[in-house]
């Protein structure tokens, strides 16, 4: 009888005495949770500007009452790059791993441009990161833009939007880089033309301009019919760009003869994305930079696809 209790007693015993083990391992495992740092892929971020220096940055040609189209570009850019350093000033320094630049396609021929777009370009890391560092990304950013479209309109030399050549050579290699929450901004009328890079395949081109659009008809409400039945479109390129998110800032159709051609322009890069993959895109007309800033604070820091 003795034997029977003692026996039911020392199970009992062993029970409690693991269960307070398991309680403990957990309590340390609730501790020692919170001192891991949480790196995501989203944590790091892999910011480009893509400019189109074309002659839509003219103000003689393209005036405009309310604020030039160039100064919008560079008040977009002053936007982008402060939502940029509000997200260093978020991280530890152990996390940094962060990079912004900026491209251009055609390259300028003037060697100042390329030497300031050069400045623009910063990679953040934990070894180098000080506050001094990030105050200059935010003079940086606040003042060179300004200098480079300066130069591009003094120099009068506009060779035109090569957008479609970049993204087939160039933007997997200059914009796209494994664990990062990667985001292209692309500054564009939303119109891509340049002389070298003029090809066909049917209706599918790798451009768009008021006259393609005048001529291939697509100026009547009868567009998106028209545009799907007949195939119209940027020719699809063999690209996995499922890992970037793009911006597009600054459509300013030429309205005067066709209300459809914003809807055009959209439907040629949204269709185009699609093909390549992007899951998280957005195109916006070139509204004050004033407008415009919780528009893109809204795309940049909503982190879903």
């Amino acid at each position: 009888m003795y034997s029977i209790i003692n026996k039911t007693v020392y199970i009992v015993f062993l029970f409690l005495i693991l269960g307070c083990a398991d309680k403990v391992k957990e309590e340390n495992e609730v501790q020692e949770e919170p001192s891991k740092p949480e790196i995501t892929v989203s944590n790091n971020w892999n910011v480009s500007f893509l400019l189109d220096l074309s002659d839509r940055i003219d103000p003689l040609k393209y005036p405009n009452k309310s604020m030039d189209y160039y100064k919008r570009d560079v008040g977009y850019i002053n936007n982008i790059a402060e939502v940029f350093s509000a997200h260093l000033g978020t991280k530890k320094n152990r996390s940094m791993d962060d990079r912004i630049q900026l491209f251009f396609d055609p390259s300028p021929l003037n060697p100042e441009i390329n030497s300031i777009s050069k400045k623009l370009k910063y990679n953040i890391t934990k070894d180098n990161i000080t506050l001094e560092l990030l105050n200059e990304i935010k003079d940086t950013y606040s003042t060179l833009p300004l200098d480079i479209y300066d130069l591009a309109i003094k120099d009068g030399n506009y060779v035109g939007s090569d957008t479609w050549k970049f993204f087939k050579n160039k933007v997997q290699d200059y914009c796209v880089e494994d664990g990062y929450r990667n985001i292209l901004i692309i500054l564009s009328d939303g119109y891509i033309y340049h002389e070298d890079t003029k090809y066909h395949e049917g209706n599918l081109t790798t451009y768009i301009t008021p006259e393609t659009i005048r001529a291939d008809k697509l100026n009547n409400s009868n567009w998106k019919a028209k545009m799907e039945k007949d195939n119209f479109g940027f020719i699809p390129l063999d690209q996995d760009l499922s890992n970037l998110e793009i911006l597009v800032i600054g459509i300013n159709p030429a309205v005067n003869n066709n209300p459809y051609e914003e809807d055009v322009i959209k439907a040629y890069w949204i269709s185009w994305f699609k093909q390549m993959g992007v899951k998280k895109y957005d195109i916006k007309n070139a509204d004050l930079p004033s407008n415009m800033e919780s528009v893109i604070k809204n795309f940049i820091l909503s982190n879903e696809s």
